[in-house]
């Protein structure tokens, strides 16, 4: 599993080295070593002990290529590579955990501030397809595959909970 963690100011290439099982890892952080313990992950966000100090952080935002979330308030954006978007959606159930998947889901609940398509629009895989407010934060959800917008499921000003549908990309 190799992951780019990217913020304002820093940039980290890490890896998984070890599964210890239940939910232990020993992962690689620009060269550096650590312990790695994951108490509990669901479709909002994942609760981990990190060289014994413990993190919640709360998803934001998912595509297939990136997730933007909040590590103890700080907001970072993730760069998913290899396997970690097998990972993350499997125990997340969160919308583009595959290609065939027709429809793309709101991941936050939130109010809709813009809309960067319309139908029958061809979009590429991390497009960004609309803007949510949520929290007092704009989020962008991004098309989870390449193709075309069968259809928009929302209106500007509308409210959306989570897993409601956005648009149809076939």
């Amino acid at each position: 599993m190799d992951y780019k963690i990217t913020d304002i100011e820093k940039s980290f290439d890490g890896k998984i080295v070890e599964n210890l099982g239940n939910n232990d890892y020993v992962i690689k952080i620009n060269d550096n070593e650590h312990k790695l313990k994951i108490i509990s992950m669901n479709s909002t966000g994942i609760e981990f002990i990190l060289n014994q100090k413990y993190h919640k952080a709360k998803y934001l935002d998912q595509s297939t290529n990136e997730i933007n979330i909040v590590i103890d308030n700080v907001p970072i954006t993730i760069n998913r590579h290899t396997h970690f978007d097998e990972v993350v959606f499997k125990h997340s159930g969160g919308a583009g955990a595959g290609n065939a998947q027709l429809s793309l889901k709101s991941q936050i609940p939130g109010k809709v501030v813009s809309i960067s398509v319309a139908e029958g629009d061809s979009v590429k895989k991390g497009d960004v397809i609309c803007t949510l407010e949520s929290m007092k934060m704009q989020v962008s959800v991004k098309a989870h595959k390449d193709g075309v917008v069968k259809s928009i499921k929302i209106k500007e000003t509308a409210t959306v909970a989570k897993g409601d549908p956005i648009a149809d990309i076939e």
